[in-house]
């Protein structure tokens, strides 16, 4: 069931002021380009990313920092509306305020991934804001052992984005576990993902990653081997 979007005084703020400063900026003949650029997934206001950051700024000038449910439901709020600059609001209020967010946000996280999914808003829910309740919960650890497993691609997707940021602090043994365990997947992906999460733990353990990469190229697909070995060559 989707999680419903709680009663909050600060999203009705935010959405109330978010609607209309979007709405002037709309133009037409970029939101067309916009939405040919990502497939048709969703519908755009053709608002460029830089003029949309300093729109939001402007939003929330002034307004305070939020509690989980403030967070819970400016998201859920923002994600109920239909042009995808309204879920990157949504995706840079997280980002900013994760902080302030419990294990218990995982599932309205999860809403979100799942949710007119397209690697846009995916990735980055991935690596700032469910791997940021991951590293704030370590028993978070388990929703992720389920979440690699799903058959939803981008479920997955998210698990084994969730430690990109993570660095030295980085689970080896689930990181290079998640790998294999959807290595014969063959969505493109998830199979980049793979590349891509093995490429930025790279850039912390070259040496681990060349020998689980070369370990296990029989079981990996050639765009995951290419993707991890981008940087670091065999």
């Amino acid at each position: 069931m989707a999680p419903t979007a709680p009663v909050s005084a600060l999203a009705d703020d935010v959405i109330g002021r978010l609607v209309p400063a979007y709405a002037k900026s709309a133009d037409p003949v970029k939101a067309e380009r916009m939405a040919a650029y990502m497939k048709e997934v969703v519908p755009f206001l053709g608002i460029p990313s830089g003029e949309r950051r300093a729109l939001s700024k402007a939003v929330l000038d002034g307004l305070p920092r939020p509690d989980e449910t403030d967070c819970a439901a400016v998201a859920l709020r923002a994600w109920a509306l239909p042009e995808r600059e309204y879920h990157y609001f949504a995706v840079d209020y997280l980002r900013r305020y994760v902080r302030q967010c419990s294990s218990g946000f995982l599932p309205v996280a999860r809403h979100l991934v799942t949710t007119v999914s397209w690697w846009d808003t995916v990735d980055a829910l991935a690596a700032h804001v469910v791997g940021g309740l991951v590293a704030a919960d370590p028993e978070l650890k388990r929703g992720m052992d389920a979440w690699i497993e799903d058959d939803d691609l981008w479920v997955a997707r998210t698990a084994l984005l969730h430690q990109l940021r993570y660095k030295d602090a980085t689970d080896t043994e689930r990181l290079f576990g998640y790998c294999l365990r959807r290595a014969g997947h063959p969505d493109f992906f998830l199979r980049k993902a793979i590349g891509w999460c093995l490429r930025e733990y790279a850039k912390t353990d070259a040496g681990a990653v060349r020998d689980f990469v070369l370990h296990n190229e029989e079981r990996l697909a050639p765009l995951s081997v290419r993707e991890a070995l981008k940087n670091v060559g065999r």
